[in-house]
């Protein structure tokens, strides 16, 4: 079992900067890789950003240059910089976790970009 606790959301305005975390334990060395999605008011959870456990990442279109996908080994901690962020950027942002044998979701934390 894996378990994924996510933090750093908040109110920002436009063209700021928020980094959220996912901290994973229990079976952490069971874990292939780790993504970010969103899901915004009345539309379907997207993939947002992942990272391997080898460091390859990966972006959706709409958040390629403004975030990063990082991760910090001996913390178990993924993060996601997001800058310049714009009001369509608001949603509950997910992390996930992979492994052989299934995906462990956490449970969200809001990120709200408004002025």
């Amino acid at each position: 079992q894996v378990q994924l606790e996510e933090s750093g959301g908040g109110l920002v305005q436009p063209g700021g900067s928020l980094r959220l975390s996912c901290a994973a334990s229990g079976s952490v060395l069971s874990i292939t890789a780790m993504a970010w999605y969103r899901q915004a008011p009345g539309k379907e959870r997207e993939f947002v950003a992942a990272i391997t456990n080898v460091d390859t990442t990966r972006y959706t279109d709409s958040v390629k240059g403004r975030f990063t996908i990082s991760r910090d080994k001996s913390k178990n901690t993924v993060y996601l910089q997001m800058n310049s962020l714009k009001p369509e950027d608001t949603a509950v942002y997910y992390c996930k976790a992979l492994t052989l044998s299934r995906e462990y979701w956490g449970q969200g934390t809001q990120v709200t970009v408004s002025s």
